[in-house]
């Protein structure tokens, strides 16, 4: 058995069967020789009175004297009790972050989560996390390959923020799966990126121009009917797009909308007059049991933005989401004198944090109250006479 030189490995010949060329200097270390000509070092080794053979790696990926030196390494662990090929082969069975991915959808997702957030979390899993660090092993990543994920969406940070939250929640998993070891969390400490809350409201103006392009567009008939009640019931009632969209004519009862599910669970709606004019003009399709009927027979309407670009656009309003609506619905409450309180459960808010994002809207129905509240008081005790009292008036 000669000494394993680079000139002498790569002068082995590849047989009908790989075979085996054991290096004299090492005990214990040699080459494998496959029919391909691959060649590939190894370990030989005897644990729990049976033979062992572990490859340390490729010829051409690693020199015969980096293979050398790792056979030594491993020889003298081996020789003190530890095992460090069983790690190495351990680590390589070890799941992926793919691996991960999918049994945190199937696991996870698809048992807690509602249908809208599933697709969200899917989206996130396949575009975002799976091909930058699909391929990792769970146990290797650490939080700088977090914080590498993270920055590279920097540029849309709304999204790199929710992706932080999915990986967050999908380690968080994996230790309760014993995939990673307890409090090893890699993505705590990442900060998230400042996120600026768009609020957009539409003026008195700006909902008369509206009002006036969805009669045209009934009229016309370039949109459908459903369509225009749609966008009618998202300004009368506040409601997410989802709950108007999926609303089925056996959850109207009378002066409310009773629906079993919600992004906050079962909720129940008032209908003002105004929004029972809307449904009560609404034609029903018989074996269809949604009210925004759609294009597929007995569906319901599935695709509200591509309509409502069309309006908005004829409307002078392109700057408008139709998510735009539900704040204009808060704003108007707001100014019509309703309280926080009272907001939260027009909107459907489960916490009233949500609710506080209107709190600014108050500025002005307080300066009113407390204008008009002063006046009134101000007829009982009266007003200061400053030419008697010295005053002078700058203005």
């Amino acid at each position: 058995m000669p000494k394993l030189t680079k000139r002498s490995v790569e002068a082995l010949q590849a047989k009908a069967q790989n075979y085996f060329v054991w290096d004299s200097e090492i005990k214990g270390f040699g080459v494998r020789v496959l029919p391909s000509g691959t060649r590939t070092y190894q370990i030989q080794y005897r644990k729990g009175g049976r033979t062992r053979r572990a490859s340390i790696g490729r010829h051409g990926n690693i020199t015969v004297e980096q293979a050398r030196d790792r056979a030594k390494v491993i020889m003298g662990e081996l020789s003190r009790g530890q095992n460090p090929v069983e790690e190495i082969a351990r680590h390589r069975r070890a799941p992926t972050v793919s691996a991960l991915c999918d049994r945190f959808f199937d696991d996870h997702v698809l048992e807690r989560c509602k249908p809208s957030t599933q697709s969200e979390y899917r989206r996130a899993l396949d575009r975002f996390i799976k091909p930058a660090i699909g391929n990792f092993k769970i146990v290797d990543v650490q939080r700088r390959d977090i914080a590498d994920l993270h920055h590279k969406f920097r540029d849309i940070p709304y999204q790199a923020n929710r992706t932080l939250g999915v990986l967050s929640k999908m380690f968080n998993l994996a230790e309760v799966w014993g995939l990673r070891p307890d409090g090893s969390n890699p993505c705590r400490h990442v900060p998230k990126y400042r996120e600026k809350k768009r609020e957009r409201y539409l003026s008195e103006g700006e909902l008369l121009r509206l009002g006036q392009t969805l009669a045209d567009v009934e009229e016309d008939g370039s949109e459908t009917v459903y369509v225009v009640a749609a966008i009618r019931l998202l300004i009368l009632t506040g409601c997410r797009l989802g709950e108007i969209q999926k609303l089925e004519w056996e959850f109207i009862k009378g002066d409310t909308m009773a629906l079993p599910d919600s992004k906050t669970g079962a909720r129940r709606i008032p209908l003002p007059e105004a929004a029972r004019e809307v449904l009560s003009a609404l034609p029903r399709l018989s074996g269809n049991p949604y009210v925004i009927v759609g294009i597929v027979e007995g569906q319901h309407a599935t695709d509200m933005q591509r309509p409502w670009r069309r309006i908005r656009e004829r409307a002078g309003l392109s700057d408008v989401r139709i998510h735009d609506l539900r704040h204009s619905y808060a704003s108007s409450a707001i100014s019509a004198g309703t309280d926080l309180a009272l907001l939260m459960r027009l909107l459907g808010h489960t916490q009233i944090q949500t609710t506080m994002r209107y709190a600014h809207l108050y500025d002005a129905p307080v300066r009113n109250a407390a204008e008009e509240n002063a006046n009134r008081l101000s007829a009982l005790v009266g007003r200061p006479n400053v030419t008697r009292s010295g005053l002078r008036v700058v203005g």
